[in-house]
């Protein structure tokens, strides 16, 4: 039943948004030239790899820089990129990813190569669903960018105050029973996002509790305090660097 919504909704999406993802790629082409679309190595279902599309937001080449956390102000985003991230008009090309069978419309977020190798055994349990276009994650912190604005080493704080809360959300959803009201409920909320957060993250916090979630889980979802340092799912440390976080769950 789940594929044959994926199926089903992402055709209907990406008919209705194929003019939009056009103009889009238009648009790139005419700042930074071809091409305008970025293949992006993710990791899905079981640990398998796929290839993510996406319009392309940010100049040529800029996973090789081997920064993978994206701020406001990264000075790596297209002028036209940083509209098309504001209007999410980047991932409509997802849905391309859903007909193929790598994603699902909702479902923890795909993570690259490097992030993965950094999860731990907990957090591993993210790869037993399809990976999804949206989830929980991306209605509570669509201003991730935002929370990543100024800082010296945004993969590090990320990994300090966005991973560990995504993680527990993402697991939340895969260990839950699939239904397809919640599924439905959540694409609504995401494309509330856009014209009431507020209301948004209210009904993140209340799906939430009603999942099973602790208070400060169901807390934080509502984004009612600033966030916090925090270890990930599966350790009790605060994750300080990249080469302590693969030591961290190496050892976990």
């Amino acid at each position: 039943m789940k594929r044959l919504l994926d199926v089903a909704l992402a055709l209907t999406i990406s008919l209705i948004t194929f003019p939009f993802v056009v103009v889009g790629a238009l648009a790139v082409i005419a700042e930074d030239g071809w091409p305008p679309f970025y293949v992006a190595p993710r990791i899905g279902l079981a640990g398998r790899g796929f290839r993510m599309y996406k319009l392309r937001s940010m100049v040529r080449h800029a996973d090789r820089t081997g920064v993978d956390s994206t701020a406001a102000d990264d000075p790596r985003l297209l002028r036209v990129g940083r509209w098309l991230r504001r209007l999410k008009l980047d991932e409509f090309p997802q849905f391309w990813n859903v007909l193929l069978g790598d994603m699902s419309l909702v479902g923890p977020r795909p993570n690259v190569e490097r992030e993965v190798r950094l999860y731990t055994t907990e957090e591993r349990g993210l790869l037993s669903v399809r990976p999804g276009v949206t989830d929980l994650a991306s209605i509570v912190f669509a201003d991730y960018e935002q929370i990543l604005r100024g800082r010296a080493d945004p993969d590090l704080s990320y990994n300090q105050l966005i991973r560990p809360w995504k993680s527990r959300l993402g697991l939340l959803y895969a260990r839950a029973p699939w239904s397809l009201f919640r599924d439905l409920r959540l694409i609504w909320m995401t494309l509330l996002t856009v014209v009431d957060r507020p209301r948004a993250l209210s009904d993140a916090s209340t799906m939430v509790r009603g999942m099973g979630g602790d208070h400060a889980l169901t807390e934080m979802a509502g984004r009612r305090r600033v966030l916090q340092p925090v270890p990930p799912p599966g350790i009790d440390r605060i994750v300080t660097d990249r080469t302590a976080a693969l030591s961290q769950a190496v050892t976990t």
